[in-house]
């Protein structure tokens, strides 16, 4: 499965005011579930992402961090995807702040595609022109298109 089709306006969240990890991995939560008819509820989103920071940070430098985890109520993996004004401190590997975000949760039993989706993802988010775009984008639509670019080519 490619992470792009996966990508949807409705779970971007733009310019967000948030002050800290935790701030902002419960915005992501809330794009996760949002308009959701599986009564996945933000908790159950926030503590599976929260659970594999504390196994250490998700922040892959340059301003990146991916959450994700697995949750057995879900049937489909899903993201969400948040850009801040301000990086947050996410312990990253560079000691930058955090300012993209693309949250990732897959059902429990999903392993080897939950591997497979986060790889994607980090390979295209390496790159420096994705991440000029991520950041540039005007819009929801303009953040969505330049994350497909990116990840069309994984």
């Amino acid at each position: 499965m490619n992470p792009a089709e996966l990508i949807t306006p409705e779970r971007i969240g733009l310019e967000t005011d948030c002050s800290s990890k935790k701030r902002a991995l419960e915005t992501l939560a809330d794009l996760l579930v949002d308009g959701a008819a599986d009564g996945l509820a933000a908790s159950a989103a926030f503590e599976a992402m929260s659970a594999r920071e504390k196994l250490g940070s998700t922040g892959l430098g340059h301003g990146v961090a991916i959450p994700h985890g697995r949750l057995a109520e879900l049937d489909t993996p899903r993201i969400a995807v948040l850009r801040l004004d301000q990086g947050v401190d996410f312990e990253a590997m560079d000691h930058e702040p955090v300012d993209i975000l693309i949250a990732l949760l897959v059902p429990e039993e999903a392993t080897s595609e939950h591997l497979d989706l986060l790889a994607q993802l980090a390979r295209g988010l390496s790159q420096p022109d994705t991440l000029a775009g991520i950041r540039r984008a005007a819009d929801s639509t303009g953040v969505q298109q330049a994350l497909s670019r990116a990840l069309g080519d994984t």
